[in-house]
């Protein structure tokens, strides 16, 4: 039964408390979990499948419970947020970004988000657009027809040179490689950080992976804090996203932020901004390049509105609807956030269930967005499920590549039009083949990078 039906037979604060959750024993879990981990999702999608809406697993710290509907992940993020923070990792995550809208809670995260949120007006994000594609073209007159790259990190690179133009409107070139290493190591020993029981231990132990991640800090909060008192110093609207968070006040006009808030929200946007853009463009151009037919009509269409070859605007985004098609599928298939978890604060429900305070509530993007229910031939990339009349048929939370509710990510908007703008500015010129020597696989952390980056071949349109 699903948990809609459920919810309309259990009207009653009795009857809700009565509906128990299926308990499945850990064993069944520890292998696809193992497989989730290291990027191989099937079985775990598989076992999710055959499950009721929601189900427990016991660890020996927590109860996990398992969201398998979506009008369950509806309730999580819109009903319910109220209810419950971000999983317990995060809360040691904040040792490396600071209490930024992605690690802060409850009132002084909707505090901070209405602040922050004049500098993603549609208005100022169509001025980044000029920029976004700018940066591009420069990056891609660097590519040599024929050669072979990593567009992984090419696409690494162009993400943090438009983040650092719009965040800080300064050119980071003397300071891109310092940058590059510092948001790897984060990157990379994030999970470390995100386990409540040893990322304490970890931070103290002089291990060379310890003092990696302290000098990461290190170059991360001088260049930050270097762009805020340059910005402070100049007292002016630069426009850009730091100008924006510096004018910033809160509603009642009690003031703006600290120098550590400025610098916990960059950070954060910074890491969130070209982290997540750079990952769902690498996924993109692998799909293309397995599915030559619908990289040709992707090409028929840049070709056609951006006739003669001309540079891409803001006001081509509308237009460029098969663009924004392909993106949207490909980030069905390989989100770039594939999974997160929330921890009750107190005796909750969601739907028709019992949740007990401490448990810890996780949803799978990764598993749910395959799942045949909603997407039927779940593993076949097809850009036409976007298609506006079959979107609509489709429960809101069966895809949620951003998150939803108060923690939907705020820099969505920027994101979309990024990503829609880099595919068409690179298709425009360049094909990606996949080099034959190229490793797939998935490396699921905070993020889903390509495991062992994304080896392709250029070729010049």
């Amino acid at each position: 039964m699903g948990s809609k039906n459920m919810s309309e037979a259990g009207n009653t604060a009795v009857n809700l408390q009565e509906m128990s959750l299926t308990r499945f024993p850990m064993r069944r879990f520890i292998r696809p979990m193992l497989k989730a981990r290291q990027g191989e999702f099937d079985l775990l999608r598989a076992i999710l499948e055959k499950s009721p809406d929601a189900f427990t697993v016991h660890t020996p710290v927590y109860r996990l419970v398992f969201l398998n509907d979506p009008d369950l992940v509806k309730d999580l993020l819109e009903r319910k947020y109220k209810d419950f923070h971000k999983d317990p990792g995060f809360a040691t995550l904040r040792r490396l970004m600071g209490k930024g809208l992605l690690t802060s809670e409850d009132e002084f995260h909707l505090s901070q988000r209405r602040m922050i949120q004049p500098a993603f007006h549609k208005a100022r994000i169509d001025e980044y657009a000029a920029h976004m594609v700018r940066l591009a073209r420069a990056h891609a007159t660097k590519w040599d027809d024929g050669a072979t790259m990593d567009i992984n990190a090419e696409m690494m690179a162009v993400t943090l040179a438009i983040i650092s133009k719009t965040m800080f409107d300064a050119d980071v070139t003397d300071d891109s490689e310092a940058i590059y290493e510092a948001v790897n190591t984060v990157i990379q020993y994030s999970e470390r950080y995100m386990n409540p029981t040893v990322g304490k231990m970890f931070d103290v132990l002089p291990l060379p992976s310890t003092k990696r991640v302290h000098k990461a800090e290190r170059t991360l909060n001088e260049i930050m804090y270097r762009f805020i008192r340059e910005h402070r110093e100049s007292g002016e609207d630069r426009g850009d996203l730091l100008s924006m968070l510096l004018m910033a006040q809160a509603e009642d006009g009690s003031g703006v932020m600290s120098d550590q808030q400025v610098r916990d929200e960059c950070i954060t946007l910074f890491l969130a901004g070209h982290e997540t853009t750079s990952i769902a463009m690498s996924w993109t151009f692998y799909l293309l390049s397995q599915h030559p037919e619908i990289e040709a009509r992707l090409h028929e269409e840049v070709d056609r509105v951006l006739e003669g070859g001309r540079a891409a605007t803001a006001g081509d985004v509308p237009r460029l609807e098969y663009t924004r098609k392909v993106l949207a599928e490909s980030m069905r298939i390989f989100p770039p956030a594939p999974a997160f978890g929330r921890q009750a604060m107190r005796d909750t429900t969601i739907g028709p269930y019992a949740i007990h305070k401490g448990d810890v509530v996780l949803v799978a993007a990764m598993a749910m967005q395959r799942q045949a229910r909603w997407f039927p031939e779940p593993d076949r990339f097809d850009p036409e499920r976007w298609a506006p009349e079959l979107a609509a048929q489709r429960p809101k939370f069966s895809y949620f590549p951003f998150g939803g509710g108060v923690r939907k990510c705020i820099g969505e908007p920027f994101a979309w039009m990024e990503g829609i703008l880099l595919l068409a500015t690179f298709a425009q010129q360049w094909r990606f083949d996949l080099a034959p020597d190229a490793r797939i696989g998935m490396d699921p952390k905070i993020t889903l990078r390509p495991r062992y980056g994304m080896r392709m071949i250029l070729r010049r349109r």
